[in-house]
């Protein structure tokens, strides 16, 4: 396969993006933590108490989605210097990683978007218990 610098440069678009949606899914998460905190500390209950717990994996899950986006635009940037240099064989390699980590990255946003849903489905069953 012929690599040049133009190849790992299409990545760039596609990350920024990615690192944008996850900077808000977390921003969002955050301000769902201070609401759900404060109705706690009014009145205290299981079910605020296992939403708070799902809010924490996912907090956790995006912290880890955004350092491997970080990570895989880091080594493109990387792979495209040595590109550039003529460094062709080490080139391809970090722009192989980079895919990876890209990879690992969306698989954990699948993952947190599955929790995601689990945490809906706490907050309805909270509400059909109560009809």
């Amino acid at each position: 396969m012929e690599i040049d610098v133009t190849t790992p440069a299409l990545l760039f678009p596609a990350v920024s993006l990615l690192l944008l949606a996850y900077t808000n899914r977390f921003l969002a998460l955050a301000h769902l933590i201070r609401e759900l905190h404060a109705k706690y500390k009014v009145a205290p209950s299981t079910i605020i108490l296992d939403q708070i717990t799902n809010l924490r994996k996912r907090i956790h899950l995006i912290r880890d989605m955004q350092a491997l986006g970080v990570a895989s635009l880091f080594l493109c940037v990387v792979c495209m210097f040595l590109l550039f240099a003529g460094n062709t064989d080490e080139g391809k390699i970090l722009f192989g990683i980079s895919l990876l980590l890209l990879m690992a990255s969306l698989i954990l946003s699948i993952i947190e978007i599955r929790m995601s849903i689990k945490a809906l489905e706490i907050h309805l069953s909270d509400i059909e218990h109560k009809t």
